[in-house]
C-alpha cells in the first residue's frame, strides 16, 4: 500500500477481526480494534466451531497460527450422527485418523488464541459503536458509547448481525428465519449426564422429527456438551406461551409437551441441562447481499453475510475474509484497490454459501412433507471436498501472486 500509515479502524474484536488485525500487523500495518466487550472473556461466547481446511484453516495458516489452532483443535469432535425422534439412528460418520479437515475448536478458545496473537493494546475493550459518519475530507468519523472518538482513513466492519457499520452500505437488516432455539449446556457430561454423553458421543448429534423439531448438540472441550432445543415459532413465543424462560420447570414441563413424541431415551437432551434455559433465534441477511462500493468502508464476518449455520460456513468465511482483506490492504496501491479486489471475492463466494446455509435450514425444520427431504450429507465426501477446495485455492492464488509480481 502506497498510504503511509492509513488510520484503520476494525470495529468488532471477534475472529474475524482479530484475525484481520493479526495479518495487517505481520504485513507492518497497524489497526485498531474496537470492541464493545469488556474483556476477550467477559461473555459466553457460545459453543463449538469446525474450521474447514478451505476457509477458516486457510486464513489460520496465512496469520501463522496453525500450530496453535492444532494445539487446541479436536478432530475426534468431526464424528457426527443422526436420529429420529424415536432414537434410531439414521446416519453416522467417524473421520479417519489423522482426518484434519474440519476440526472443532470452542468459540472461546479461538477468540482467546487470536486475541493473544495481536500486539498488546491492538484491542480497545468497552467501545461500543453508535455511529460512523462520513466527513467531507474522505475519513470516518466514529463515535462510541462510552464517549470516545476517532477520525480514521477505513473503517472494517466486522461487528456481526446487528452491524453499527453496516448502514454505511446498504440498508438490508437481518430477517428471523422462523427457528426459535433453546440453548443448553451439560458439565462434566461423562460423570453427570452419562445418558447425553452416549448420545453425543465424541462429535455432533442431530435429532429431528420431520415435524419442524429438532436437537442438535455438540461435544465441547472440558467434559462439556452445548447445543440447541429447537422448533418453528414466532420471535415472541414464550410471551405469547406465557411462559417464563427462567422458571426451569416450566421450560421442561413445555418442551416435553412440545416433543411429546419424542422417545424418553431423548428426554434427557430436554430436561437434563446445567443452567437456565438461553434463548436464542436464527436471522439471515437476504442472499446474495451485495452493495455499490462506498470509500473507505467495507464489512467482513456477519456484518457482510449473516446466513443460517447450516454447513458450518459462518465463521469459516469470517476468517477468510478477514485474511484476504488483509493481504488486499498490503498489496493493492490503494485502500480503494484494495476494498475492490476484496469484495468482488467475497461477494459471489458468500452469497452462494449463504443461499445454500439458508435453503437447508428451511428443509431442516420443514413441517410439511416434500418431494426432496433433507437428508444428511455424506461427510466423508463434505471432507474429501473441503481438501480438494483448499489445494485448488491455494494454487490459483500462487497463480494470481505471481502475475502480480509477488
Amino acid at each position: 500500500m502506497t498510504t503511509d500509515n492509513p488510520r484503520i479502524a476494525i470495529i468488532g474484536g471477534g475472529p474475524a477481526g482479530l484475525l484481520c488485525a493479526r495479518i495487517l500487523q505481520n504485513h507492518g500495518i497497524e489497526p485498531t480494534v474496537y470492541d464493545a466487550d469488556d474483556a476477550v472473556d467477559s461473555r459466553d461466547p457460545g459453543g463449538t466451531l469446525d474450521l474447514h481446511a478451505d476457509s477458516g484453516q486457510i486464513a489460520l495458516e496465512d496469520a501463522g497460527l496453525m500450530d496453535a489452532f492444532r494445539a487446541l483443535a479436536r478432530l475426534e469432535g468431526q464424528a457426527k450422527s443422526r436420529r429420529d425422534h424415536h432414537g434410531t439412528v439414521l446416519a453416522g460418520f467417524v473421520p479417519d485418523e489423522g482426518d484434519a479437515a474440519a476440526p472443532e475448536i470452542d468459540r472461546g478458545q479461538l477468540r482467546a488464541m487470536l486475541h493473544a496473537n495481536v500486539r498488546p493494546g491492538t484491542v480497545r475493550w468497552g467501545h461500543k459503536l453508535l455511529r460512523a459518519t462520513p466527513t467531507d475530507r474522505g475519513v470516518h468519523h466514529l463515535e462510541f458509547a462510552n464517549g470516545a472518538t476517532a477520525e480514521v482513513d477505513l473503517v472494517i466492519g466486522a461487528d456481526g448481525a446487528w452491524s453499527a457499520v453496516r448502514p454505511l452500505l446498504t440498508d438490508e437488516v437481518p430477517r428471523y428465519l422462523g427457528v426459535a432455539f433453546l440453548d443448553v449446556r451439560f458439565d462434566d457430561v461423562d460423570a453427570r449426564h452419562p445418558a447425553v454423553a452416549a448420545l453425543v458421543g465424541d462429535g455432533h448429534l442431530f435429532a429431528t422429527d420431520g415435524d419442524g423439531r429438532a436437537v442438535i448438540v455438540q461435544r465441547n472441550s472440558n467434559g462439556v456438551v452445548r447445543g440447541y432445543v429447537a422448533f418453528r415459532a414466532r420471535p415472541d413465543w414464550d410471551v405469547r406461551a406465557g411462559l417464563d424462560l427462567a422458571d426451569r420447570a416450566a421450560v421442561r414441563t413445555f418442551l416435553l409437551r412440545e416433543f411429546g413424541g419424542w422417545s424418553a431415551e431423548l428426554h434427557p437432551l430436554l430436561t437434563d441441562n446445567d443452567g437456565d434455559y438461553v434463548p436464542r433465534s436464527f436471522w439471515a441477511l437476504p442472499a446474495p447481499l451485495t452493495w455499490d462500493r462506498a470509500p473507505g468502508v467495507t464489512l467482513i464476518g456477519d456484518a457482510a453475510h449473516l446466513m443460517a449455520p447450516f454447513g458450518g460456513h459462518g465463521a469459516n468465511l469470517a476468517l477468510l475474509d478477514g485474511a484476504e482483506l488483509a493481504h488486499a490492504l498490503h498489496e493493492e496501491a490503494t485502500v480503494e484497490d484494495a476494498l475492490a479486489r476484496y469484495e468482488a471475492t467475497m461477494f459471489p463466494r458468500s452469497g452462494e454459501l449463504a443461499v445454500g446455509a439458508n435453503t437447508g435450514l428451511e428443509r431442516f425444520f420443514a413441517t410439511t412433507p416434500s418431494d426432496a427431504p433433507h437428508l444428511p450429507p455424506d461427510h466423508a465426501q463434505e471432507h474429501r471436498n473441503y481438501q480438494a477446495s483448499a489445494a485448488e485455492y491455494r494454487r490459483r492464488r500462487a497463480e494470481e501472486r505471481t502475475a502480480r509480481g509477488r
